[in-house]
């Protein structure tokens, strides 16, 4: 069983998955929203089916002082999208800082300011699972 992790914003979605035994993130691709979020949405649903998900890590947008937001009211509206796909365990896992640790991982590779727009959401996706997947492995042990 697969988990997808979500990084979603109004423009872009950025989509990861687990490896197959639940113990590293893969960055898939980042759905772009141009086209409206109901083909963005459609395109999620797909990813769901292929990968067989039950288990979805989205990424949660706290204000610094960890209350919610607007961008939380938003990320609510979509998680209630994504329930009308079929049951799933949806975690919020509390995103602050992930879109900095991915822009400060894509500097350290040498990834060019050009390319970085068109990836960062997935990267701070697989930073959400991998962040998730990380805690589920240490509250094994």
């Amino acid at each position: 069983m697969r988990i997808l992790g979500i990084d979603y914003g109004d423009s872009r979605i950025g989509i990861a998955v687990s490896d197959p035994m639940g113990w590293t993130a893969q960055g898939i691709e980042t759905v772009k929203c141009k086209d409206g979020l109901k083909k963005a949405l459609s395109r999620i649903q797909e990813i769901i089916t292929q990968y067989d998900i039950k288990d979805i890590v989205i990424g949660y947008p706290l204000n610094m002082n960890g209350t919610k937001g607007p961008r939380a009211e938003r990320t609510e509206e979509f998680i209630n999208k994504l329930l009308s796909f079929g049951e799933f365990n949806i975690i919020k896992w509390d995103e602050r800082l992930t879109t900095v640790s991915a822009h400060r991982t894509m500097n350290e590779l040498g990834i060019k300011a050009t390319n970085k727009k068109n990836i960062v959401d997935t990267m701070s996706a697989v930073f959400i699972l991998q962040g998730y997947l990380d805690r589920q492995a240490n509250n094994k042990t």
